[in-house]
């Protein structure tokens, strides 16, 4: 049996240690390149050669990236934020836990059929989805304090999260499907990606129903904190004499 060379790995190890401390990320990824290069015997010329072919191949990935971005930095120039924030407020009985709820449902379904890059941080949470949550939670307590203020974009961010992560579970072409498909038919046990698909639906739902519990719960505690300061103050306020 051949021994197999593990001297490559250590370019993961460079990759690990230039971000633990904090060198450009451009000049990190090159230098664990060369070393992985290296580390499997490469000549010099040969790793130049990968290099030089790895950029040619997403030289035009930092547009695909950086124009919705773009984008999406205009519109909230332009009063996206506050037309979001509008909205929301015009909607009778909507609450916080609510508006996160049903973005979960939201998520999770369309990441099942594949289209993960139709939510996100950069163009769904931060200009819709957390303005929205803290218009809610402004409305039905105007003076909230930051902290819970940073707990409901910390909410509706976990929201975004684990609508992806559980629903593209489901989906059939997802490449952890497929990873364990091959896998698993690799170690002489056939299996059917649809059936591996099938089973992340009672996990999806699962999760689902955790999460819509928390939101639930969150809920809860910003009317009861609500219900404690309003207390407060009342007491607090001077009684007026006859």
């Amino acid at each position: 049996m051949d021994a197999v060379n593990l001297w490559p790995l250590l370019g993961i190890g460079v990759v690990m240690l230039g971000f633990l401390l904090k060198f450009n990320p451009v000049l990190v990824v090159l230098v664990a390149g060369i070393v992985t290069g290296l580390a499997a015997l490469m000549p010099m010329r040969e790793i130049l050669v990968q290099l030089g072919q790895g950029f040619l191949k997403t030289r035009t990935l930092p547009v695909i990236l950086l124009l919705p971005l773009a984008v999406i930095g205009l519109a909230e120039r332009h009063g996206l934020k506050q037309q979001a924030q509008n909205f929301i407020r015009n909607l009778k009985g909507a609450t916080v836990g609510r508006l996160l709820t049903v973005y979960l449902a939201a998520r999770e379904i369309t990441a099942a059929l594949g289209l993960t890059s139709l939510g996100g941080h950069p163009q769904m949470v931060r200009p819709l989805l957390s303005p929205m949550a803290e218009a809610l939670a402004e409305q039905r307590w105007p003076s909230i304090p930051e902290r819970l203020r940073e707990k409901v974009k910390a909410m509706s961010a976990a929201t975004d999260n684990i609508g992806l992560f559980f629903g593209e579970d489901i989906f059939v072409a997802f490449g952890a499907i497929v990873l364990m498909h091959t896998f698993l038919r690799e170690s002489g046990v056939e299996t059917n990606p649809l059936h591996i698909a099938l089973w992340g639906i009672p996990t999806a739902l699962c999760a689902f129903a955790i999460h819509a519990y928390r939101l639930q719960r969150m809920d809860q505690t910003l009317r009861r904190l609500q219900a404690v300061q309003l207390a407060a103050v009342s007491t607090t306020q001077p009684v007026e004499r006859a």
